[in-house]
């Protein structure tokens, strides 16, 4: 990895901006939380932020879990391999790891569920909130709608996309699809591990793909990040089985 680096939600010299007053003047529940990334050894350890609006009275696709921050920690970490890479986040929500790889130079598409426009939303106010240019995509695992066939990305981002077992099949057709529609593709996902990493070692064997690296979630956040997430969270990257392919 890039040397020793770290996020944090601690505060710094400024605060996170206020939500929008419209927003405010609906009466809903609306925070902004401030995400800092940084170098441990530099002088202004708060130089690299993310800011991110959640509505903790919404579906789960509006506030940010504990997945969304190890797998934006590991973008940071990583940054050197995202920077100036064509990347697709999937279920985004909140969108952090999409919005870190962003900031360090990616080009990134946002998606999440076509049928929540609120979570479409609440994404682009929040790539708003950081001058950040992101494409947003309606995109629903399991359809094929003539967007999905346009994506060609280099870098594929899930945080805890494996919730519910029954969009499981519809996410590793998506999933398998963009990998096939550009060489070389990896899929890098968190998520909690509630059943064992057997219940994915056989859905990639399903799809004909296979794990290219297997990490738990907290080897390589710092200590003070850790100490504020619960749960047995992993990292996989995984990629197109070439003997699957070639058969």
């Amino acid at each position: 990895m890039d040397g020793a680096a770290a996020s944090t939600t601690s505060p710094s010299n400024s605060p996170p901006p206020s939500p929008p007053p419209d927003l405010l003047a609906k009466g809903t529940m609306i925070t902004v939380s401030r995400h800092y990334f940084s170098e441990e050894s530099a002088k202004d350890s708060h130089c690299f932020h993310i800011d991110i609006m959640e509505n903790m009275e919404e579906n789960y696709g509006m506030f940010v879990w504990p997945c969304s921050i190890i797998l934006a920690e590991y973008v940071w970490q990583q940054r050197s391999r995202f920077a100036g890479k064509k990347l697709v986040e999937l279920g985004a929500g909140t969108s952090l790891p999409g919005l870190v790889a962003a900031k360090i130079g990616a080009d990134v598409t946002l998606t999440d569920d076509l049928h929540k426009p609120e979570v479409l939303e609440n994404m682009r106010r929040i790539c708003n909130l950081n001058k950040l240019d992101c494409k947003i995509l309606g995109l629903t695992w399991g359809e094929w709608d003539a967007p999905l066939f346009e994506l060609q990305p280099d870098i594929i981002l899930g945080a805890d996309v494996f919730y519910d077992s029954i969009d499981f099949d519809d996410l590793f057709a998506t999933v398998t699809f963009l990998l096939q529609n550009s060489q070389g593709t990896v899929f890098i996902t968190t998520y909690h591990n509630r059943s064992g990493h057997h219940l994915i070692e056989f859905l990639m064997a399903k799809w004909g793909l296979k794990c290219l690296k297997l990490l738990d979630g907290f080897s390589f956040i710092p200590a003070q990040k850790a100490s504020s997430l619960q749960g047995n969270i992993q990292l996989v990257e995984i990629a197109l089985d070439d003997r699957t392919v070639h058969q």
